[in-house]
């Protein structure tokens, strides 16, 4: 069995990630409109039908944004912990939202979904372990610093999105007001490229064959520069930045480095 996965979009406009198997395929987060994901899934050849359920790490509206329309427009089951509903002011069909807690296992056709808590300025914010027949595929975006939860979870990934959100010296010198600088850079922020790059290169998995850097700030980060940065250390993973603007392609993961 393997994983095959894509960012959808990825970034402060809107966050979506697909993963899933020849059968069975979720979404983390549904920050873009329903007729955005059809569309990008229409050029990837991924049927919508595939898609089983919608888990949602938080609140924040670029992680929700199309919830309602594409949660209601397909019959898809949502699964959402009841703080994070609780603050998103969205009205969800009752009968298609179920609630999570950490660390316990969803099943979803032949995928397992696993939260994990991480620091965030959400009211319950989580991040994901995607497992099918032991490949594992981490979502890890949206975190403010490095925890226990994150290390012990990244550490297991064959593949992971992984936030890169700002370069240090960018966002020093830019034009966000103080107060947005250091919500971004606290501890309840985001990742820096950094930061980023200290996971991977300290607990970053043998067979990890792609590491997906998300989430980048359009104003405090460069493509080029994180992608580069990365590069230096990868080794035999794969290193793709995600976009803000369309999907990427399509990347087959399996618990084989050779293959």
């Amino acid at each position: 069995m393997s994983l095959y996965i894509t960012s959808i979009n990825s970034g402060s406009n809107g966050n979506c990630y697909y993963v899933g198997t020849n059968n069975d395929a979720i979404l983390i987060d549904v920050g873009i409109s329903c007729k955005e994901i059809e569309k990008r899934m229409e050029r990837l050849n991924l049927p919508i039908q595939n898609v089983k359920a919608l888990f949602i790490s938080h609140e924040h509206g670029d992680h929700t944004k199309g919830l309602q329309i594409l949660s209601k427009k397909y019959a898809l089951p949502i699964y959402i912990t009841t703080r994070t509903l609780n603050n998103s002011h969205l009205i969800l069909e009752e009968n298609l939202v179920n609630t999570f807690t950490a660390y316990a296992p969803i099943f979803v056709g032949d995928i397992s979904v696993t939260a994990f808590p991480k620091r965030h300025d959400a009211s319950d914010p989580c991040s994901f372990i995607i497992e099918s027949n032991g490949v594992k595929v981490g979502v890890l975006t949206d975190i403010g610093s490095v925890c226990e939860h994150v290390i012990d979870n990244f550490k297991q990934c064959h593949a992971a999105f992984l936030e890169a959100n700002y370069d240090d010296m960018m966002l020093e010198n830019g034009n966000y007001p103080y107060y947005l600088k250091d919500r971004i850079r606290g501890d309840n922020g985001h990742l820096s490229n950094k930061q980023a790059l200290d996971l991977f290169i300290n607990h970053k998995h043998d067979a990890m064959s792609h590491v997906i850097l998300s989430h980048l700030s359009k104003d405090n980060n460069c493509p080029i520069l994180v992608k580069n940065l990365f590069t230096k250390h990868s080794a035999n993973t794969e290193v793709i930045v995600a976009s803000r603007e369309y999907e990427t392609n399509i990347f087959h993961i399996t618990n084989n480095p050779n293959n």
